[in-house]
């Protein structure tokens, strides 16, 4: 299919990007790579009147650490952030970029157009939820800085007000014997992932859990994450039995939708899968291990 037709307008700075967007209205939609917005249109499941086209902007590719965070601006493309010191000190942020699609997607997709469209089966949701991250959104009056777990609200859902983008995503710097990890299943590498998961924790001294996060992808309408699992772990030792134990207790809040890349029932499977092994590799990464990580594929 191809797109209703809208109108095209490439500011050159990003205050008059956000003036445009303000005197368009509810009609208009920033413009990043385009690497989600373009099927959605040419699906028409989104009918815009203007695109605001903000993919020259270089005040947005900003990819750098200040004192305990890292600030990525929200046109730095999959691929850049794969290749970033971010990624490296990171290991499962290098997990996500690294295997999001194919190499042409790397090289043009965003992870601030990624998390505005909030698709739920894309990866940086789930990814930005392990590692506790904040969006840096902007508008005419000024900016404001919201919680990942607040900014995604629903599929194709964000918190976004009228005329605001998202500028920057700021990720904390794990502490020392820190590791995580995140996988997907796909089809094949173009297509979003079936099901993914991941796991990013902490570990004392003496190997026990100090902090942990869990989350699934491709789970429902937004990241499925649970307070209660991940305090139930804290304190502890991670034997298999407790990961066994915290995978079924998470996948068992999980929906995934039964369409053409499985059933519910093998999304569940699968989730309950990947997050026992991205776990695993969590721990030999917070041990000092160097671990390769990729997604499965069918």
């Amino acid at each position: 299919m191809y797109p209703a037709p809208f109108r095209y307008h490439r500011p050159a700075t990003l205050g008059s990007a956000l003036t445009l967007l303000a005197e368009l209205g509810a009609g208009a939609r920033p413009l990043a790579g385009g690497q989600s917005l373009i099927p959605i249109l040419k699906m028409r499941m989104d009918e815009p009147s203007d695109l605001v086209d903000i993919g020259r902007l270089t005040e947005l590719t900003h990819i750098r650490k200040d004192a305990d965070r890292y600030h990525l601006g929200a046109l730095a493309t999959h691929a850049r952030i794969a290749a970033s010191a971010a990624a490296a000190e990171i290991p499962a942020l290098h997990d996500c970029a690294a295997n999001i699609a194919d190499p042409q997607v790397r090289s043009l997709g965003t992870i601030g157009g990624s998390i505005s469209i909030a698709d739920p089966s894309s990866d940086w949701p789930t990814l930005l939820h392990l590692l506790d991250a904040q969006v840096v959104c902007r508008g005419l009056h000024g900016s404001r800085t919201i919680d990942i777990r607040d900014f995604i609200t629903d599929s194709y859902s964000n918190s976004l007000a009228d005329g605001e983008l998202v500028t920057e995503i700021q990720i904390p710097v794990p502490p020392a014997n820190s590791g995580g990890a995140y996988l997907g299943f796909k089809k094949a590498a173009p297509a979003y992932p079936a099901a993914a998961a991941g796991v990013q924790l902490t570990l004392t001294a003496g190997n026990i859990c100090q902090t942990i996060r869990l989350a699934l992808g491709a789970a429902g309408p937004v990241p499925v994450t649970s307070g209660d699992i991940e305090q139930s772990l804290v304190g502890e030792p991670l034997t298999e039995a407790k990961l066994q134990q915290a995978a079924a207790a998470l996948v068992d809040l999980s929906d995934p939708p039964t369409d053409a890349r499985g059933s519910a029932e093998f999304k569940r499977t699968m989730l309950h899968t990947l997050v026992v092994r991205a776990a695993r590799m969590a721990l030999q990464r917070a041990q000092g291990d160097v671990v390769k990580g990729s997604h499965d594929y069918a």
